[in-house]
């Protein structure tokens, strides 16, 4: 059930491990089409642009959860690699206390604040109640989030990238019916689709949970294993913490962003949305492969075997270039088809401008895959500072968007926001890696 990565072809363990996180993350991403599709073609193009006007803000904080449970895994991975399983029980048993307190205060703060935030953001007026329904409920639910990103992040620690994916696909169709059941049998509109995404991801961090405790003998926690240890939990800390930061930092740059395509009108929010849904799905290899790498440098590292990892970067960098070329015809010949799932055909312009999006986000694809692939790799090998810098620069990149782009060029500006966020944090992370490796090397030697 667990998959050692210190041995063995780095192509064929890459592919094995990272093909399964792609239908994981392809059924994560699910769960948001499934509500935009049902929003936008059962409530309308207000409600779609409700929802999506909801996206940055829901990255900021979401994404800070899946980052922090990102990180904790990481010294997992290590003890994992190292063999020492008594370290890797401590760990767990303080990732779980330190999930539980971030859990209970970032819902409390985001819930008491989610309004507020909206009208900062801008949202235009016709749209704002449905978004504060809608990301109300989902800030609610962060309890849930850490549950099933903590979960299956030990898991695939461990080298089981298959199972939280099936648990995950389970829980997609759970809530492709507790969105129809909701909004068409309720009435109970976009809050219903809050509601569906919530009870579902809850559902698959539970099954997590079971079958993390009754199949990997080596995770089950002794009783003095439980104790609180100050040292870990800054080693987690010093790994999660950064992790989340880097995914808020970014995060930041796109809530700048999502104000100035606000001030464009309901109708640049929904193409922005559906655009948005499409892209998550059409980027799922990349996410697999960054988070495959992380797990590979982790326990590589663990194990003393920093000859490995060039070997793996190599493979990851040529299997991304191959996806970006598949995606980019894509969204030439199909994005208009895709839109339409979202939107009524009479709704050309919005169409139209999905499309574009589309197309121009794809174009840069090769940028975006070295991202991930490097971001998460150097995260791995135990450098999460790094990622947070990336994350500067993409926010700042994402921000002149926002701020100069948008207000010159309009809807030409928010397109060139990302593409130029993904250059800009490539320009760093290709030396940072070269860096980390050397230093990696030197420590090992001496």
């Amino acid at each position: 059930m667990t998959k050692d990565m210190t041995k063995g072809s780095p192509m064929k363990l890459i592919l094995g491990f990272s093909i399964p996180l792609f239908f994981g993350f392809l059924f994560q991403q699910f769960y948001s089409l499934v509500d935009t599709v049902i929003v936008g073609r059962f409530l309308g193009k207000e409600s779609l642009a409700a929802v999506g006007a909801t996206g940055s803000i829901n990255f900021l904080i979401i994404g800070f959860c899946m980052g922090v449970c990102s990180g904790f895994s990481i010294p997992v991975s290590h003890k994992f690699g190292a063999g020492d399983h008594v370290g890797l029980r401590k760990y767990v048993a303080n990732c779980i206390w330190l999930s539980a307190g971030f859990a209970a205060v970032l819902t409390v703060l985001t819930t008491l604040l989610a309004g507020q935030i909206l009208v900062w953001m801008k949202t235009p007026g016709d749209i704002i109640d449905g978004s504060y329904s809608y990301i109300w409920v989902i800030f609610l639910g962060i309890p849930v989030t850490f549950l099933y990103n903590l979960t299956s992040g030990v898991i695939r620690a461990l080298g089981d990238s298959r199972t939280p994916v099936i648990f995950l696909v389970l829980s997609s169709f759970l809530n492709v019916g507790l969105d129809l059941f909701f909004i068409i049998c309720l009435h109970a509109g976009i809050q219903g689709a809050a509601l569906a995404t919530v009870i579902s991801q809850g559902v698959s961090g539970a099954c997590c949970l079971l079958y993390m405790m009754r199949k990997f003998e080596i995770l089950r926690i002794r009783k003095d294993e439980w104790a609180p240890d100050r040292h870990m939990m800054r080693v987690l800390c010093g790994m999660g913490v950064p992790m989340g930061l880097q995914y808020s930092i970014t995060a930041i740059g796109s809530v700048v962003l999502q104000s100035a395509t606000n001030t464009l009108g309901s109708d640049a929010v929904a193409a922005v949305t559906a655009s948005g849904r499409i892209s998550g799905f059409l980027a799922c290899p990349f996410e697999a492969l960054g988070s495959t790498m992380a797990t590979y440098g982790g326990q590589n590292v663990g194990a003393g075997r920093i000859d490995r990892i060039s070997q793996g970067i190599r493979s990851c960098v040529a299997l991304g270039a191959g996806y970006a070329v598949i995606a980019l015809f894509v969204s030439i010949f199909l994005g208009r088809p895709l839109a339409m799932l979202f939107l009524d055909a009479s709704e050309k312009a919005i169409i139209d401008n999905v499309r574009f999006l589309m197309i121009f986000n794809t174009v840069f694809y090769f940028p975006l895959a070295l991202v991930n692939i490097i971001r998460f790799l150097i995260q791995g090998m135990g450098f999460p500072t790094f990622a947070i810098l990336a994350g500067v620069l993409e926010m700042v990149a994402r921000a002149l968007a926002g701020f100069i782009l948008v207000p010159l060029l309009g809807f030409t500006g928010v397109a060139m926001g990302s593409p130029i966020a993904w250059v800009f944090a490539d320009a760093f992370l290709i030396p940072a890696y070269f860096h980390v490796k050397k230093t990696l090397g030197e420590r090992l030697s001496g």
